[in-house]
């Protein structure tokens, strides 16, 4: 991949900031033109999660089929009806592939269930102790489970470890507390929707060193597109509403969330 330089973050592509979508599912049953959506992004960086073993797979050959494409490795709170300890083993298996940059998207989710919240806890313990394990940033999804969620992270044990709240949608207070680990907080298409008060409050107050720009594609489209197929080329959209709130260039906010993806990712050497 051509750069004219790189540091514990910045990379020039051509005299261009790289820019890196941070979060993103880009699978079959989502896309039928995948080829397109990723050279859409040009030499750009893409970070693909994997949430079950389906997916998981779909993301190593993505891995392996694209230059610019990473990912990261990990199992859902809403897909563990049919989880199995020994699925983990595929994480464990694949944990040294090059391209693999982190665990996720795991975590806690009350919204669609909570009968099941001790397996949910259990499982997402057990994938932070995989990334402890072998040094790798985690992604995490967390959904009406704050304090669940803030409890184990705040554990000991995973205070120094590399981890990214995942479509940050809790309130300031909260970001400063998660912040105040040196957690990272990826910011994606909801920050451009007109009802997005509290997450525009955190974007404005939280220092620009702790985001992420990432999409989430092909969910939460950013306006104009809102209710349609994201992809990950709109991450553009997410960092012009972020310069926007903070009344700052938009280069500085590719400048230092690409600087901050690479430093979170390990990715300094990969690219």
């Amino acid at each position: 991949m051509n750069k004219n330089y790189t540091t514990c973050g910045i990379i020039f592509l051509w005299g261009d900031i790289l820019i890196i979508d941070t979060h993103c599912h880009l699978f079959d049953e989502y896309y039928s033109n995948l080829d397109l959506i990723i050279n859409n992004m040009k030499s750009n960086i893409i970070v693909v999660s994997g949430s079950n073993i389906k997916t998981n797979q779909e993301v190593i050959k993505l891995c392996n089929k694209y230059g610019n494409v990473f990912g990261t490795l990990g199992f859902h709170p809403s897909e563990l009806d049919n989880f199995d300890n020994k699925d983990l083993e595929f994480i464990e298996e694949n944990i040294n592939n090059p391209k693999i940059i982190g665990i996720g998207e795991i975590g806690l989710d009350y919204y669609w269930q909570t009968d099941n919240k001790i397996i949910q806890q259990t499982v997402f313990k057990k994938q932070l102790d995989i990334a402890l394990k072998h040094n790798k940033a985690v992604v995490v999804h967390s959904r009406e489970a704050l304090t669940d969620t803030y409890n184990i992270l705040k554990q000991k044990k995973y205070r120094n470890m590399k981890i990214v709240l995942h479509c940050y949608s809790y309130d300031l207070e909260m970001a400063k507390k998660f912040t105040k680990l040196g957690f990272m907080l990826g910011i994606g298409g909801i920050i451009t929707f007109k009802n997005s008060g509290t997450l525009r409050s955190v974007v404005k107050n939280i220092d620009l060193k702790y985001l992420l720009l990432e999409t989430d594609s092909p969910y939460l489209a950013p306006t104009p597109y809102r209710g349609k197929v994201n992809e990950p080329k709109n991450v553009k959209l997410v960092a012009e509403k972020i310069a926007e709130i903070k009344n700052i260039d938009i280069d500085e906010v590719y400048k230092v969330t690409t600087n901050n993806a690479i430093c979170q990712f390990d990715l300094k050497d990969k690219l």
